[in-house]
């Protein structure tokens, strides 16, 4: 990871460092990680191409943690997409109870009956159903992850602070015992 000193060098960023190097978007707090969670998964899925950039950039007016927004993005890599494709096509024709046969009622009409124009049928509705299942599946999960990034934080957070309670409470005892002998 490049430090702020590199990245207010590169002629890319230069000209807008002054939003994407605020110190908010990159803190690790309670609020700003489970938004980078949800926006990196939702970037993840819905985005074929380009994640880790759209996801930093929406981490912007979301206040989001930039770096866990790029990193959660890669739920999504070559070797998961095709199942992630597929069950979003399973999901969006399960929810929308549309099987194979059905035709989109503008495309069938406008279009000749050759084969050609049937795959071209098939092809738009199954990519409608697609996108349909994907914008379902990044919107479930991305809600998911917020909710669970955010349950760990707090977990995590309480953890921590119970520990140091237990070691002041055994210096405290030590100090105790040291003072009664």
């Amino acid at each position: 990871m490049p430090t702020r000193e590199q990245m207010e060098q590169n002629r890319f960023i230069r000209p807008f460092a002054h939003r994407v190097l605020r110190s908010e978007l990159w803190r690790f707090t309670r609020r700003s990680v489970p938004r980078g969670v949800a926006l990196g998964i939702a970037a993840g899925i819905i985005i074929p191409l380009g994640q880790i950039f759209v996801a930093a950039l929406l981490a912007l007016p979301f206040r989001a943690n930039v770096p866990v927004a790029a990193v959660t993005t890669f739920i999504t890599n070559p070797a998961t997409i095709p199942f992630v494709w597929w069950f979003a096509n399973w999901l969006g024709s399960s929810l929308l109870r549309v099987d194979q046969n059905t035709y989109i009622a503008p495309v069938s009409t406008a279009m000749q009956s050759t084969e050609f124009d049937r795959f071209l049928e098939w092809l738009t509705g199954e990519t409608l159903v697609t996108a349909f299942g994907l914008v379902t599946l990044a919107s479930v999960c991305a809600s998911l992850g917020y909710l669970l990034s955010s349950w760990f934080w707090r977990w995590w957070v309480a953890r921590k602070r119970l520990r140091v309670i237990r070691l002041r409470r055994e210096r405290l005892e030590k100090a105790r015992k040291a003072e009664a002998e």
